[in-house]
């Protein structure tokens, strides 16, 4: 009787430990994600000069803004909004601005479905975000014929490039902030590794496919590729059209 007891206790004694590990793990692997080694990359303010184009970045703040490249330091900008925002821009056309979330790709096709006539020139300046609302929303820009821009102070970085390269022209003004990293694929949520790996790779497969429809030169990957989450490579002038990222780059704003 006290061998089955014994038995009995260390049965569970193992079952709980068996608990404890798998919630210990699962904790893990939520912390995971979020755990990257500190970026030694120069700070934003540092000025862009080319082959010195990575920069600190966090995604969740908007990084300063830049007046011209290459050699100018960029002075400081507050935080951008915490979403798209759609406004009318003085001198014409609309200005999209803020941090790109989930749900954004609705909340712009939406607000598109009520403007008539539809704006001709989208001016964008965002810092990034959501990679799949960014996708969505350049493919409905381009099927809808709309001219994208950017002015001398503004920034699309992160997802955003892909807004831009929805555009079916493409007008970039000189000192505008374009740059590309990783995706980040860091949700809290623990996957298997060959789901993880899966996942990563149809993503990027969706975005070669995106780039190659839009016109946009797939060699633009390597900078993303070679770049992580938190830094940002930021594109010179005539990367910006040798990858068709600009169908014009002009020196004044229209």
């Amino acid at each position: 009787m006290a061998v089955r007891a014994r038995t009995a206790l260390r049965a569970i004694f193992g079952l709980q430990l068996g608990i404890a590990l798998v919630l210990l793990g699962r904790d893990f692997a939520i912390v995971l994600p979020s755990l990257r080694l500190p970026s030694f990359a120069p700070a934003p303010d540092v000025p862009i000069t080319p082959g010195d184009q990575t920069r600190r970045f966090d995604p969740a703040k908007s990084p300063p803004r830049q007046t011209g490249r290459p050699g100018e330091a960029m002075p400081a900008n507050a935080d951008m909004p915490s979403r798209l925002f759609f406004e009318a821009r003085e001198g014409g056309g609309t200005v999209i601005y803020g941090q790109i979330k989930e749900g954004d790709f609705t909340r712009f096709s939406d607000w598109l479905e009520d403007q008539s006539p539809a704006p001709e020139t989208l001016w964008l300046n965002s810092p990034g975000g959501s990679v799949s609302d960014a996708l969505d929303i350049g493919r409905l820009i381009r099927e809808r014929g709309i001219t994208t821009a950017m002015d001398a102070d503004g920034q699309c970085l992160s997802a955003c490039p892909y807004i831009l390269m929805g555009g079916a022209e493409r007008h970039i003004t000189k000192g505008a902030w374009v740059g590309v990293h990783q995706h980040y694929y860091g949700k809290s949520v623990a996957l298997p590794a060959f789901l993880a790996v899966e996942d990563i790779q149809r993503s990027q497969a969706e975005v070669v496919t995106y780039l190659d429809t839009m016109g946009i030169d797939p060699l633009i990957m390597r900078h993303s590729l070679a770049t992580p989450p938190n830094e940002i490579y930021i594109l010179l002038d005539e990367e910006l059209t040798g990858y068709n990222v600009a169908t014009e780059l002009s020196d004044k704003e229209e």
